[in-house]
This record gives C-alpha cells, sequence and structure tokens, in this order.
C-alpha cells in the first residue's frame, strides 16, 4: 500500500477530530481518541458500522469488507464510497457515525466482560 494514500485518507478523516493512523495487517488503522473506526487496506477505505449506520452503505450499493477472499466478509466494516471521501460535509457526518458505532461495540464488550466477571460461580 502506498503510504500517500494513507496520508491522504489521513489527511482527510480529520474532519472527524485528532485521528490517528497506525500500521496494521498489510493495512492501516484510524482512530479517534483510541477509537478504532476505519481500516485502508488495499487502496480501500472501510467504516465501522451497526444498525444505526449499515442501511447508508448498503443504499449507496457498498460492499462489506471481506479480509479473504474465501471466508465470509465482515458486516462489521463496510466500504466508503467516493463520493463521500469528497465531500467534506458527507464525510464528516460518516465519519462520526462510524466512530459512535465503533464505541457503541466497545462499550458492549466492556459491558459483557463486567457482566461475566460479577456473576457468582
Amino acid at each position: 500500500m502506498a503510504d500517500d494514500q494513507a496520508e491522504f485518507v489521513l489527511a482527510k478523516l480529520q474532519v472527524v477530530g485528532p485521528v490517528v493512523s497506525r500500521r496494521m495487517f498489510g493495512g492501516v488503522g484510524f482512530y479517534l481518541d483510541g477509537v478504532f473506526f476505519a481500516l485502508l487496506l488495499h487502496d480501500r477505505l472501510y467504516f465501522k458500522t451497526d444498525d444505526a449506520n449499515r442501511g447508508d452503505f448498503e443504499a449507496a450499493g457498498m460492499e462489506p469488507f471481506r479480509p479473504f477472499a474465501d471466508r465470509r466478509e465482515s458486516k462489521t466494516y463496510f466500504e466508503v464510497p467516493e463520493r463521500v471521501l469528497q465531500n467534506r460535509a458527507t464525510l464528516k457526518a460518516w465519519g462520526e457515525k462510524a466512530v459512535e458505532a465503533a464505541r457503541s461495540r466497545s462499550a458492549k464488550k466492556a459491558r459483557r466482560k463486567t457482566t461475566r466477571r460479577t456473576k457468582p460461580r
């Protein structure tokens, strides 16, 4: 993956807030306040989704993230439409929804861990 593509996407995502990037699994992960909400792999940008924003991606005809061709896709990340990347206001709105989806997922995981630890054996 070209570093210039990752830098381009990182610069665009600053509209969402002080986003930082980290290399991971042959791609680049994007974080806001420590929350992983986007992934760039093979020059395709994917945002975190949940029930609140997945419909936006499906309505735009976008594909879910498929890390391996021979395995099922992941419905938790969807490719971001090019038109969204080109429109600052739309990118901000979609990016904020992706961050919220990631925060919500993290909160659910934390609640499950707490519940498991507090259950009597």
